[in-house]
């Protein structure tokens, strides 16, 4: 996530919606002052040349909001220290403490059509392995395969963004968002971690009657927000 106070803007990173590639592509609009969290992987940012992580640390591991045991005896996370990756809007909220800066900033997330993403979601979890269970295997036995993305840019249930782009109309969306606090050009967006889906398959032949059902069901929120159909 970024917290530009630059250009008074709160972008909140899902999952599977090119959040790196926009992440880096904002990065690179940002002050000395702006919140940038750590990836998960290799900072695309600074191979690109950009400023990396910055002022996410706000306190020591002990204030952290996940349980001890995680914290001992797993390894530490950004989470542990402050502002992270993916993190959610009420924890952003709550760690910024400032309700006027989060009512007065604009904030935005992006999303995209559940059933592509979760195909997406699919080669993802098993890049780089010899071997990967059907999609349909994945769907009903893996325990990573549901994601978070509405539960990240809401609270309580509630949208809690001025603004949800859509993965499919990304370059329009994201200039319309920075349009918002006064940028009339977007950066050009990178393609980071584009190349982990080889198959050229459209997403539709992935499922099942039964496995278009489900998705359906667990993402009925960003459904109904956006208007997906599969």
């Amino acid at each position: 996530m970024i917290i530009s106070h630059k250009h008074k803007f709160i972008f909140l990173k899902t999952k599977k919606t090119a959040g790196t590639s926009i992440e880096v592509a904002l990065s690179s609009l940002c002050g000395d002052e702006d919140v940038l969290t750590p990836l998960v992987e290799t900072d695309e940012r600074l191979r690109a040349g950009i400023r990396g992580p910055q002022n996410w640390r706000q306190h020591g591991w002990w204030q952290s909001p996940r349980p001890i045991w995680k914290r001992r005896i797993l390894r530490a996370a950004p989470q542990d220290h402050g502002f992270y990756n993916h993190m959610t809007a009420g924890a952003a909220k709550a760690l910024i403490n400032d309700d006027q800066l989060w009512h007065s900033y604009f904030k935005f997330a992006f999303d995209r059509n559940p059933w592509d993403r979760e195909v997406s979601y699919y080669h993802y979890c098993y890049r780089g392995a010899d071997a990967r269970p059907s999609f349909d295997r994945f769907i009903a036995t893996d325990r990573r395969a549901r994601l978070n993305n509405y539960e990240i840019y809401s609270i309580g249930g509630d949208v809690a963004v001025d603004f949800v782009g859509r993965y499919e109309t990304l370059e329009d969306d994201l200039k319309h968002a920075l349009s918002h606090v006064g940028l009339s050009a977007a950066p050009s967006l990178p393609r980071a971690k584009g190349d982990i889906r080889k198959e050229q398959r459209s997403y539709q032949e992935y499922y099942t009657p039964e496995t278009q059902r489900l998705i359906g069901e667990w993402y009925r929120p960003e459904i109904a927000l956006l208007g997906y159909e599969f």
